[in-house]
């Protein structure tokens, strides 16, 4: 049961501001199971350390050795311990948690579970650090962090559904202390990503139980757009899709699977796509070499269309099921993209012919009274780091990173990267404060703001921030 969260404003927002890998002790001590457990235990002392993670041959985390454990084993069998290996010491399974999740994913982990050790790995199920308790009790706050962490418990959409309804509070005592609206926007996006692994799990429980048995292939859940970036806002709906390793045969079971994960999700509060960018749709439900013919498709024969899907599918992040399978066809997009210099172009036309809402004398063009700062202001930001970084085989995913990884490429100055940056932190700032005034307006939150509800100030950083997108795309124009 997800506990209150009424509170979250009040939290200390230091778990919200930073990342594991920022505060994880590195390097993990690591040692294969067939290493014995006096010598493990010899490490452990030189180290100064209180665990050992059990790898395989392939360097991924199979299990765990703590201080616990070496003192139980120690009492149950005393010397003759010392000849053991790890794999008849070691606790399995190892819990793990990625470098790149928030600090509050690891303390909501570590206090549910009621773990000392948390490990944390990178793409590959490889450990990079290690979380402990004591290590995070400077930055522990109330219970009410679990509001991600125990979706991953929730028995039903309904309990999923409160953690969504937490979000416009959350994101309130965020802003108020100064955390970064990117930041805030990953958060959000991660509680999208949590409530759409959860809904795969629980679609795919209820598979079973129906009579439909497991999975025909391997098979992976993709959250697409905004989520998959990491860039989510508090008006958001549903983008997924999935890839599998089947046969048109196999569709029946995925298309069902597909349509329970879209009604569970709408049930939790993310609704249906207006566009039917969802996994019940066929034309986002295919085996990787149906995406793979499709995705050629885009490339060589671009419409219209082909940059509206574009913009949704090459932003996807795996979140359930079989992430090979998932990276193989990220991968597949990049390397096919950048082939194409008409595709690549096609992607830069789109950009340019993105409207800015000043109009003379640099007035904000409004319709009845407002205007849409999503579409006008941060599409043209996330539409040209997506195309600078299919251009150059970037496999990069969130707009931050891309223009980070540009820059590190020697493709982007300084100058532009931290203008570009700030232009995306105003308009995100000045979206998320409208939305939180609707919410408590009772008006529906969007993307549309009120220009006259803003500060002098802001009203300058806005249109400032819509000026470096004039340049932005008159310089994408140019190539």
């Amino acid at each position: 049961m997800i506990p209150d969260v009424s509170s979250l404003a009040r939290l200390d927002s230091f778990a919200y501001r930073h990342r594991l890998d920022e505060v994880m002790a590195k390097p993990v001590l690591t040692g294969a199971e067939d290493l014995s457990f006096a010598e493990a235990c010899d490490r452990m002392t030189e180290a100064k350390v209180s665990s050992l993670v059990v790898i395989d041959a392939e360097g991924r985390a199979q299990g765990i050795v703590t201080e616990r454990d070496v003192l139980r084993t120690l009492s149950r069998l005393r010397g003759a311990a010392l000849d053991l290996r790890l794999r008849d010491v070691m606790s399995m399974p190892v819990r793990t948690v990625p470098g790149d999740a928030f600090v509050y994913v690891g303390i909501a982990r570590l206090t549910r579970l009621g773990l000392r050790h948390l490990v944390v790995v990178d793409a590959d199920r490889r450990p990079i650090g290690m979380i402990t308790g004591r290590a995070l009790l400077k930055v522990r706050a109330s219970q009410a962090l679990v509001i991600g962490d125990d979706i991953g418990e929730a028995e039903c959409a309904s309990e999923m559904d409160r953690a969504r309804k937490a979000l416009p509070g959350l994101v309130a005592g965020l802003l108020a202390e100064g955390v970064s609206a990117r930041n805030i926007a990953a958060v959000i996006s991660m509680v999208i990503r949590d409530i759409t692994t959860r809904a795969a799990e629980l679609a795919e429980a209820t598979m079973a139980e129906h009579g439909w048995g497991p999975a025909p292939a391997p098979w992976a859940l993709l959250v697409l757009g905004s989520a998959g970036r990491g860039e989510s806002l508090l008006a958001f709906d549903q983008d997924n899709a999935i890839v599998h390793a089947g046969t048109a045969n196999d569709d029946l079971w995925f298309a069902e699977v597909g349509r329970r994960i879209n009604d569970i999700l709408d049930q939790a509060g993310i609704p249906y796509c207006n566009g039917d960018v969802m996994a019940r749709n066929g034309r986002w439900r295919r085996s990787l070499e149906d995406w793979k013919t499709e995705i050629r498709r885009w490339v060589f024969e671009p419409q219209m269309q082909t940059v509206m899907n574009v913009d949704i599918f090459f932003d996807f992040v795996p979140v359930h099921g079989d992430r090979g399978l998932a990276q193989e066809l990220k991968q597949y997009a990049v390397d096919t993209a950048a082939t194409s210099a008409f595709f690549v172009q096609f992607l830069a036309m789109n950009v340019a012919q993105m409207d800015v809402p000043l109009g003379l004398f640099g007035r904000f063009a409004t319709k009845h009274g407002r205007l849409n700062a999503k579409k006008a202001g941060l599409l043209p930001i996330v539409s040209a780091a997506r195309a600078k970084a299919v251009r150059n085989r970037l496999a990069a995913t969130g707009t931050t990173e891309r223009y980070a990884a540009l820059h590190a490429a020697g493709l982007m100055h300084e100058d532009d990267l931290g203008s570009l940056l700030d232009a995306q932190e105003t308009i995100m700032q000045i979206i998320f404060d409208q939305q939180l005034a609707d919410i408590t307006a009772g008006i529906t939150p969007s993307a549309d703001i009120d220009p006259r509800r803003l500060t002098s100030a802001a009203k300058r950083q806005l249109k400032a921030a819509f000026q470096r997108i004039r340049t932005l795309k008159a310089l994408i124009a140019a190539g």
